[in-house]
């Protein structure tokens, strides 16, 4: 069993226009409602996949129940932990091939509510094979809440995949105990070094192999239209993907989250990881809507991947 865990969750709202005026009315094409938060966005890929996933993560009020209501619909497993305060919204602008994203910032939670979320997360870890750890802290949470995450993990013998940036994956990187694949940009990759990580390979290898990356057995980065960098235990990998049509990029690294956990669990080759990962990264960039992928393409976009160790 997959535990994916969204701390900040949201109802995802996509609004497709033709373009975006500002000062004026626009008028919105189409509009798709689903629950997000990065988490949920790999819990609903990895439905797909046929893997067996259980969602959990904080949610209050109307719009929690919404997410649960529509997790429902989709036979989506949760196990969420109740808070006061109101699940955000978030909004995305989808014009003239461009992307205007507007995100509430959500509700601040209690020292009590994350401390009872945290013993809700480890009642539940018995159960489960690998836990996903996806997406921004909420206000009020303290920011090495995802190193004791991962410290509960270890104590059990679960691989964790974790998602996130900032203070909170700093605070994970230089804790004693590690998460098992990390998924930084070079964006973020130079955040946490304090100088710029350019997509260049040599400059890649000597940035993974810094102190803080120490005992983390996958750290793969992303590339965006170029594909992926990654570092397997002391192997290094290229990954090239072909280039596709994209029709809306959000979601597609939760996409990619998704393939690594799925890969993962089946103890797949570090060469079918790395392509499955990317695949399903692709497949969500080719359509509407987020945290969605079309399986019937998955094969020929897998053998068009190039996995090159250098």
């Amino acid at each position: 069993m997959i535990l994916t865990v969204t701390m900040n969750p949201s109802v995802d709202i996509a609004y497709q226009l033709e373009g975006l005026k500002l000062d004026t009315v626009n008028r919105v094409s189409e509009t798709y409602k689903t629950p997000g938060g990065k988490g949920l966005n790999v819990a609903r890929v990895l439905t797909q996949l046929g893997d067996r996933v259980i969602a959990s993560g904080l949610l209050g009020g109307k719009i929690g129940e919404f997410i649960e209501r529509e997790l429902d619909k989709v036979a989506i497993e949760h196990s969420f932990y109740k808070i006061s305060g109101e699940t955000r919204n978030c909004v995305a602008i989808l014009h003239g091939g461009q992307q205007t994203e507007i995100l509430e910032q959500g509700p601040t939670v209690s020292e009590i509510e994350w401390q009872g979320f945290l013993k809700h997360f480890e009642d539940l870890l018995p159960t489960l094979d690998i836990v996903t750890i996806s997406g921004s802290l909420p206000k009020g949470i303290a920011s090495d809440f995802y190193a004791r995450m991962v410290s509960l993990c270890n104590n059990h013998q679960i691989p964790v995949v974790l998602d996130c940036s900032g203070v909170a994956l700093v605070n994970a990187l230089k804790a004693d105990t590690k998460p098992t694949v990390i998924k930084p940009n070079t964006e973020e990759l130079s955040q946490i070094l304090g100088e710029e990580v350019t997509g260049d390979i040599k400059v890649l290898k000597e940035a993974l192999s810094r102190d803080i990356f120490s005992g983390i057995e996958w750290v793969i980065v992303s590339l965006g239209a170029k594909g992926a960098f990654a570092k397997h235990f002391d192997k290094y990998y290229k990954v090239n993907i072909p280039r596709i049509s994209v029709v809306n990029p959000v979601g597609s690294g939760d996409s990619t989250v998704a393939g690594i956990t799925s890969a993962l669990l089946k103890k797949e080759s570090d060469a079918d990881l790395l392509k499955k990962a990317n695949v399903l990264g692709m497949l969500n960039a080719q359509e509407k809507q987020t945290g969605h992928v079309n399986l019937s393409n998955f094969d020929t976009l897998f053998n068009e991947i190039e996995v090159i160790e250098v």
